[in-house]
């Protein structure tokens, strides 16, 4: 895979580069988990549902405060990815083998790692079933499964990603194929669709398009392009001080955007999209395509959506202040899969599991949860090869922002934060359980400002 490498000049950014790019690189050795799923035992005083980012990182936590042997972690995969960075890996600036590493080298060493998938979740009686037939029993749940890709749901998917022409960043087996599609486009439509459900970093199919933007300016091929952003939202963005960023951006680089618009079918022997008008349903419209990035449906897990512990949406249902179930009080929930009514995010799941820990924390000792969420979530707008604009906010979607200075504008030195710094504090921190997202740099720059 050829990467595009982006043009930094100043002498202090590539310094400042050249620091971040350790980010790409561990801090030392990780302990490399030796537990096999043959001596997983039937009983766990803490069992965490899924190895993703939630899962590691409070299974992390949870060792330290009830030890290893009394945590354990159900995931059946062989490989952990730092998703985040698939952005840059479609638009050919990041390798894909950067992003994963042995799930066995992430989890918590000691914490046993039952190599399984649930199929079924009994909190009444406090246990799941896994794949393989085994029942394991806890005191205590923590449900970190994720989202559920649904490509399915589209017409002529997933079999239309056997074409060329067409990716998704959303998927490892598809997000070079984005990167491809890119550096074969000779001319016509570039389309880039958002679906109508809920997705997981509500950003990324807008980062792709600025990207594939700024990639046919550098090869000479942007007045070739048409470049259309399908979407079936009614706003580019859900917090107003980044949305009119974003529109200006829009703006001056001649995109298109088309709301209420939702990929039905594709039909990749042809080159076609099929879009239905969400405002008039039933009402269809084709558009051939050069190149086409899907962004896919996506829901609850099946696992979850059909077990006592899910809402009426299928979501895993927490109070969204503590984190804790809202039937069952030794049941948790972080990230993607729960119903918290913000954005999903890797940024959200950091700030959670500190939250999630001192809940659980105080449910230990029978105490009343008192630390809240306050629906904290970030989003770096890749807006460029070099460029980022942060919107971090909260539950109400107003601005929660961490430097001292409007990150609503487009800046270097948040792309070398996206690109390099945040995939070291994710490795090396996050996952081990010791970052919790940035609360306390808030409060020191603001301290430092008053």
């Amino acid at each position: 895979m050829t990467l595009l490498v982006p043009v930094v000049s100043s002498p202090r950014t590539r310094l400042f580069a050249c620091f971040l790019r350790l980010g790409t690189q561990q801090a030392g050795p990780l302990q490399l988990h030796t537990g096999a799923s043959c001596a997983a035992k039937n009983h766990y005083e803490v069992l965490v549902l899924g190895g993703g980012s939630g899962g590691i990182t409070m299974a992390a936590r949870m060792k330290r405060k009830v030890g290893a042997d009394n945590v354990a972690i159900v995931e059946p995969s062989e490989t952990h990815f730092y998703q985040p960075i698939w952005t840059l890996v479609g638009a050919g600036a990041k390798q894909l083998s950067s992003s994963g590493r042995p799930t066995a080298s992430v989890i918590p060493s000691r914490v046993e790692w039952i190599k399984a998938r649930v199929v079924e979740l009994n909190p009444d009686k406090n246990c799941i079933r896994t794949d393989n037939g085994k029942e394991i029993s806890y005191k205590y749940l923590i449900i970190a499964l994720g989202i559920q890709l649904n490509y399915e749901k589209i017409k002529g998917l997933p079999e239309g990603f056997d074409h060329p022409k067409i990716g998704s960043n959303y998927s490892v087996k598809t997000v070079e194929k984005t990167w491809k599609a890119l550096q074969d486009f000779k001319e016509g439509n570039a389309i880039f669709t958002f679906p109508n459900t809920p997705v997981k970093c509500a950003g990324a199919p807008q980062k792709i398009m600025y990207l594939s933007e700024a990639y046919f300016r550098k090869t000479g091929k942007r007045p070739k392009a048409n470049i259309i952003f399908n979407t079936s939202l009614g706003a580019i963005f859900g917090v107003k001080k980044y949305a009119d960023a974003l529109l200006k951006i829009i703006q001056e680089r001649n995109l298109t955007v088309n709301y209420k618009q939702n990929l039905v079918e594709v039909r990749a022997d042809k080159q076609e999209a099929v879009f239905e008008n969400l405002d008039k349903p039933g009402e269809t419209q084709v558009i051939s395509y050069e190149m086409l990035h899907v962004t896919p449906p996506m829901g609850p897990p099946d696992v979850i959506r059909t077990s006592p512990v899910a809402d009426a949406a299928g979501w895993v249902d927490v109070n969204k202040e503590t984190l804790q179930h809202k039937r069952y009080p030794n049941v948790f929930g972080i990230g993607d899969c729960t119903n918290l009514p913000t954005s999903k995010t890797a940024a959200a799941v950091a700030a959670q599991s500190g939250i999630l820990d001192r809940t659980i924390s105080l449910i230990m000792k029978n105490q009343t949860p008192i630390k809240k969420y306050d629906g904290y979530t970030s989003c770096p707008l890749v807006t460029g090869y070099n460029r980022v604009i942060l919107a971090e906010f909260d539950y109400n979607a107003q601005p929660l922002e961490t430097f001292p200075f409007d990150q609503s504008r487009e800046r270097l030195t948040m792309y070398l934060m996206k690109a390099d710094l945040m995939p070291f504090v994710y490795w090396n921190m996050m996952l081990r359980g010791y970052w919790g997202g940035p609360a306390f740099l808030r409060k020191l720059f603001h301290l430092g400002m008053s």
